[in-house]
């Protein structure tokens, strides 16, 4: 056994197997400058980045698989030494491949059935972020803290094996529409007005440009999703829920929010309730 590997080794450093691999870079150079120049010339005519990226990507798809076809072609009369080798160490190869596969059928899953897709924001695996990058075998995202954080970006890509679709559970934030509930708690004192407090935190929220004119938008959104999803909302606009808790009230402020704006309308709010505050016309609640 130990012989036919060496005698097929010695085959494979041959003459001609140079010459193929050879021909194998040539062709890669080939295709490589063709998309170049094809791509230099469409993203010429397409007016956004995000276009341009797509652009990018389906004819990064596209020439991977020319080349594909163009290698097996170039070695085809040699294929059958290839697989010889392959035959003995099969074992090993076995489990990469079948990860590789793995990972090309979830591809085609999330290409057709679109679990998710581009500029997504997902959770996976404990992972958060949105998602920035679809290939065949893999997809990548641009990291985010958790919501006590802002789920602001950490700057860290991270790439992620298609695989994971079928083995861990998937959160996607905006499936069926780009909407999520927010909610802020605020304190006010026990003995406050509390309708006048209400009605001041609600004006503050509903006066906020980007959360007001989310509920119309998700009155169509549910219509629409409501033909896949049983999605159904009883109430789209901002409320306010109230609890005592100890010696204070506890006004749970909830509203609608696109997920990635939701650091920018909290930090509005809790701006404009403690100018509010400062001016005498929010009674919040201080533990001194």
């Amino acid at each position: 056994m130990i012989n036919q590997i060496l005698k097929e080794f010695n085959n494979i450093f041959s003459q001609d197997y140079v010459i193929l691999i050879f021909r194998t870079l040539i062709l890669y150079l080939i295709i490589k400058i063709i998309k170049e120049i094809l791509l230099h010339i469409l993203t010429k005519r397409i007016k956004t980045s995000r276009n341009a990226f797509i652009t990018n990507q389906r004819l990064s798809i596209i020439f991977s698989l020319i080349f594909v076809i163009g290698a097996l072609f170039i070695w085809s009369n040699y294929i059958k030494n290839m697989i010889t080798i392959i035959s003995f160490i099969s074992a090993g190869i076995t489990i990469a491949i079948r990860e590789i596969i793995l990972n090309l059928f979830a591809g085609i899953f999330i290409k057709t059935k679109k679990p998710f897709k581009l500029e997504d924001r997902i959770s996976i695996d404990g992972i958060k972020g949105d998602v920035v990058v679809i290939n065949m075998l893999s997809f990548k995202i641009l990291e985010v803290g958790d919501r006590i954080n802002g789920e602001q970006s950490s700057g860290l890509i991270i790439n992620i094996p298609n695989s994971f679709i079928f083995s861990k559970t998937l959160k996607n934030y905006t499936t069926a529409f780009k909407y999520i509930w927010d909610e802020i708690i605020v304190k006010i004192k026990l003995d406050s007005d509390l309708e006048k407090n209400k009605k001041e935190i609600l004006e503050i929220v509903n006066e906020n440009y980007i959360v007001s004119r989310i509920p119309k938008k998700m009155d169509k959104a549910i219509i629409d999703a409501s033909l896949e999803y049983r999605i159904y909302y009883n109430h789209l606009t901002p409320i306010i829920y109230t609890k005592v808790v100890d010696d204070y009230i506890e006004l749970s402020v909830r509203f609608l929010i696109h997920p990635k704006k939701a650091r920018i309308v909290e930090d509005d709010i809790w701006t404009k309730i403690i100018k509010k505050y400062q001016n005498n016309e929010i009674d919040l609640f201080n533990s001194n």
